[in-house]
């Protein structure tokens, strides 16, 4: 899954509640977490288990593309592992599974001229199920690595990103380098991919003799969110996709900056994945390509609050995150 880490039962719940504050769904339908009217510039969005997702129409050349056998059932079965939102998470009535990954996976499904069927799952039983066969591919928030890529092929479609989120009114503009944090109040998730980050920067800040960052660990969403709105951080470092999703639809908050998932030297990015060698990769990519193009892609996007995570083009399994030493 990358940086994002896992949310306790109670920490979706508070997160939802949190972005519960101004939103409505985005086709008039009512859900738990809409509210009767959002303020102007707060995302509106649908938590039904009925999303009226964006959809796409059939592209022939690449439909054709499609393995014989998946063609001929004429069935897009995709795994996700249902975590927090925007990505993939349960709807109003816990059963049905809606986000961002479920909305692109729509997408593709329909240029391929497929009928999706959507089936979640543990985060481990995924990549087992994908490896098997079951499903056709996964979409959840799946991290592109060299050691992945030796099993698994994948197809692209949102960067791997990690944000700086701090109160809307804050005078902090903008964190990109670590002298940035210097002295500051940052809350971060503990054994997370961007504590490692932070704790970097950190080290790098006292070497070269500026103050020491205070970090700050929380176990709920909810309570970093209250000593941020509070004044007991000034930031928090945590996976765009909560963040930005956080930021859009509280209107509390803002992003002041990205660090890739990778780390400095590589972009991270985020893909279906697929079983090696079984020949979708290619026509998924050519899909995602098709729906980039056309701007389908970055309607699905907008409606998440994830814009600033689109790709230009998808790419048939590119260098991943290096292999562990």
């Amino acid at each position: 899954m990358s940086s994002v880490s896992r949310l306790s039962v109670l920490g979706l719940s508070a997160l939802l509640l949190l972005a519960a504050c101004g939103t409505v769904p985005d086709d008039g339908a009512t859900g738990a977490a809409a509210a009767a009217a959002a303020p102007p510039g707060v995302l509106k969005i649908n938590t039904s288990p009925e999303q009226n997702r964006i959809r796409a129409k059939k592209v022939e050349a690449i439909a054709a593309e499609v393995p014989a056998a998946i063609r001929a059932k004429g069935e897009f079965l995709i795994g996700t592992s249902t975590f927090e939102p925007p990505l993939s998470f349960v709807a109003d009535d816990n059963v049905t599974p809606i986000g961002v990954e479920e909305d692109i996976a729509s997408l593709v499904a329909d240029v391929l001229g497929l009928k999706l069927r959507i089936e979640a799952t543990s985060w481990e039983n995924l990549f087992l199920a994908v490896r098997s066969g079951k499903y056709a591919a996964g979409f959840s928030n799946i991290t592109v690595t060299e050691e992945r890529k030796d099993v698994y092929d994948f197809a692209t479609y949102r960067l791997d990103q990690l944000a700086w989120e701090v109160p809307k009114d804050s005078g902090i503009t903008s964190i990109a380098k670590p002298a940035d944090v210097a002295g500051r109040s940052v809350a971060v998730g503990s054994g997370t991919n961007q504590e490692k980050i932070l704790l970097g920067w950190d080290k790098q800040n006292r070497a070269a003799g500026l103050k020491p960052v205070q970090i700050q660990y929380y176990k709920q969403a909810a309570d970093t969110y209250l000593a941020l709105k509070s004044g007991r951080i000034q930031a928090y470092f945590a996976p765009n996709p909560t963040s930005a999703y956080h930021a859009a639809v509280s209107g509390d908050t803002k992003i002041v900056g990205t660090y890739s998932g990778a780390g400095p030297t590589l972009q991270g990015l985020i893909a279906a994945m697929t079983r090696k060698g079984d020949g979708l990769a290619k026509p998924i990519a050519d899909a995602l390509n098709a729906l980039i193009k056309d701007g389908t892609y970055a309607k699905v996007l907008a409606r998440w609050g994830l814009s600033n995570e689109a790709v230009p083009e998808s790419l048939v399994n590119p260098p991943g995150l290096p292999r562990e030493q």
